[in-house]
């Protein structure tokens, strides 16, 4: 037998021998795509609880809760210029009064305070580590006020000032939300696109979890200042009072406001508005935002309720 006929039959053996080794599992493009949506779900699921809507007089965007009592990581330009620092806040499960406690203009980062003694769920932060050009990155946030929005791309780029770059989609309202990595940690706090005038372009940055770390850790047991109820814009009516953003007592009241006018003054408790309940600082900041022409306050003074109209 000539060697090349050898050599063709010890070639045809081989082939005949492939079915053997080609039954060793490969996952196929189907089963990629699979674990693919599986890992998007997983850490939707994992990391939605955590992520909240922030509303402002002036506008509004996103933020992770990065403690079970409640502190908020966001942008310092989602809240930069609110009157008495006080925020609306939406989860998943409820709506709250949050209070900005320190703020971080040249990374663009700030700190919210939440009212409230509930446990909340929270987005754990990633190490340096954890961080790496090219891995899959989810973007969870309120673009255009649509709460729970998930987008996903890779992280593209990381600059020499460590700001992350990736191409998941980021619009007007993810400003503040949590750029994830696979795992459902926070690795950066998604804050700005490169546009050329026709909207998101695929480039978008967030400023590192490293950076967001070392700022929460220096500001996170900083007291909440008290709230300040003046109104909210220039068109929004004006009580002048300073309240304690719990027990919504007036701690202070402005010379030649609507409160000093009405005889309101400091140890007053604020109740009621038109005989309903007020349980929050943001029950009084929304209703003084509909720019009502007057109100009956019910108020309560020496464990004693008075109620008080009020002319804007």
């Amino acid at each position: 037998m000539r060697p090349e006929r050898l050599l063709l039959c010890a070639a045809s053996l081989c082939l005949l021998s492939t079915p053997t080794l080609s039954s060793l599992a490969v996952p196929s493009t189907f089963a990629i795509a699979q674990s693919d949506e599986q890992t998007s779900i997983n850490v939707y699921r994992a990391a939605s609880p955590a992520v909240v809507t922030i509303s402002t007089s002036r506008s509004s965007g996103s933020g992770s809760i990065v403690s079970p009592e409640g502190l908020v990581l966001t942008n310092n330009h989602v809240v930069r210029g609110i009157t008495g620092g006080v925020v609306s806040i939406r989860t998943t499960t409820g709506r709250y009064t949050g209070q900005v406690i320190a703020t971080d203009p040249t990374n663009d980062l700030a700190l919210i305070r939440l009212s409230t003694t509930d446990r909340l769920p929270t987005i754990r932060l990633s190490d340096a580590q954890s961080i790496q050009v090219g891995q899959r990155v989810f973007a969870i946030g309120s673009p255009f006020g649509l709460s729970g929005t998930l987008t996903t791309g890779i992280l593209s780029r990381i600059g020499r000032n460590g700001d992350l770059q990736t191409d998941a989609a980021l619009n007007p309202g993810n400003s503040g939300g949590p750029l994830l990595n696979s795992r459902g940690e926070l690795i950066g706090v998604n804050k700005a696109i490169l546009s050329t005038g026709g909207g998101n372009i695929g480039i978008g940055f967030a400023t590192s979890a490293v950076v967001a770390k070392n700022f929460i850790q220096q500001n996170r047991n900083r007291s909440t200042p008290r709230a300040s109820i003046a109104g909210t814009s220039a068109s929004t009516p004006s009580l002048g009072v300073t309240l304690d953003s719990r027990t919504l007592m007036i701690l202070g009241v402005q010379p030649r406001s609507v409160a000093a006018n009405l005889g309101l003054r400091r140890g007053d408790q604020l109740i009621a508005i038109n005989g309903r309940r007020l349980r929050s600082i943001e029950d009084l900041q929304a209703f003084l935002e509909g720019r009502p022409a007057s109100a009956v306050f019910t108020v309560a003074r020496n464990r004693r309720l008075a109620n008080v109209q009020v002319n804007f």
